[in-house]
């Protein structure tokens, strides 16, 4: 089938409108015709530059929702009309991790920008296009069945395209790896499309105080209405004496939605006896983060590393769609922008100027 979608031919180059083929899924596959997807980071942040190592010609996008079009052989958990969140993570559901409910640390190898056999179901001009996870900027998909997860018909796709990344993400950080409880305090640095999800998750396990710091004005505002009790600006001078003015002895769990090595320590900074750094986001190749080992043994301080969430998306996908329906998880009101497929590249304007929370594909 021909659709036409923003391909990405190289680094610093502008997504253009291309004519690409999406062939039949294979063994195991799925091809998902899209409603809408998320506009992250890390799309950026590959078209960039800053990170790296997928081939080029690809498809952007990690998040996005649709409906299953056709399912290729072997697939018998999933039919055409299937109500659908992608997930960027294959797995094979065998080996330890998986097993032990870990699907992130899977020890199956997926060659990077290609699917499970180490080819393409998108071509163009006979030649492959590679994939970023589902390439959800394209309006029709094939993925891994283990990356489509089916929900509830009636919920709606555009919000249900961000629980694919930045929800499951944020919140995860918090309900997952962090496992807060009711009472404990948190912190969370960078109030962006993650961040402000965490915040969603202190608030919704019952974190008191929830703790947004931020440099913009405007993303704090933002995070006191989706769960922030209070709110700290990242350009002060002490900020970890900011927080310790507010918590006493400094906060049970900082999460760090940001690349900012310069955040990373000063969340460690802003830690309390026994508590836990949790690092989401990931700053450009090569940076260091300094760490005093007195810091973190004789207080029993931790330092965790978060990878989506630690989530299983099969389980917490169609939960967090549930806590949409009942209310406690906000995401109508994360989309602030909505853009058509052919304006892929100017959706990539908020992230620059850090505007906004998450912009949509719509298709």
């Amino acid at each position: 089938m021909l659709v036409e979608a923003p391909v990405l031919e190289a680094v610093g180059r502008p997504q253009v409108m291309r004519r690409v083929e999406v062939l039949d899924p294979g063994p195991g596959e799925v091809r998902v015709r899209m409603a809408a997807s998320g506009v992250c980071h890390s799309c950026l942040h590959i078209a960039d530059g800053s990170h790296h190592g997928l081939p080029f010609p690809l498809i952007l996008g990690d998040e996005g929702a649709g409906v299953v079009e056709s399912v290729g052989p072997g697939v018998d958990d999933l039919a055409p009309g299937d109500h659908v969140i992608l997930s960027w993570s294959d797995h094979c559901g065998r080996c330890r991790w998986c097993a032990a409910g870990r699907p992130r640390l899977c020890t199956r190898s997926v060659p990077a920008g290609t699917m499970a056999d180490g080819t393409t179901r998108f071509r163009l001009d006979g030649a492959p296009v590679y994939h970023m996870g589902p390439s959800s900027y394209a309006p029709l998909v094939v993925v891994s069945e283990v990356m489509a997860i089916r929900i509830r018909p009636e919920m709606p796709l555009e919000a249900a395209a961000l629980i694919g990344c930045a929800v499951t993400t944020g919140v995860g950080a918090v309900t997952n790896t962090a496992r807060l409880r009711p009472g404990e305090s948190l912190a969370v640095f960078g109030c962006g499309g993650v961040g402000i999800n965490a915040i969603q998750g202190g608030r919704m396990v019952g974190a008191s105080p929830v703790i947004a710091v931020d440099l913009l004005d405007g993303r704090l505002d933002l995070a006191r209405r989706v769960g922030a009790t209070e709110t700290v600006r990242a350009d002060l001078p002490d900020v970890p004496g900011a927080i310790r003015e507010i918590t006493g002895p400094g906060v049970d769990c900082a999460v760090v939605a940001t690349g900012s090595i310069a955040a990373m320590e000063i969340a460690l900074a802003s830690l309390a006896p026994g508590g836990a750094l949790v690092l989401v986001g990931v700053p450009p190749f090569g940076e260091r983060m300094a760490v005093d080992p007195l810091a973190l043994v004789p207080a029993e301080r931790r330092i965790l590393g978060s990878s989506y969430g630690s989530a299983v998306p099969a389980v917490e996908f169609p939960r967090l769609v549930d806590a949409y329906f009942a209310g406690t998880l906000l995401l109508d009101e994360l989309i602030t922008a909505r853009y058509a497929p052919d304006q892929a590249e100017a959706a990539f304007a908020p992230l620059r100027a850090g505007e906004g929370l998450r912009s949509l594909i719509v298709f």
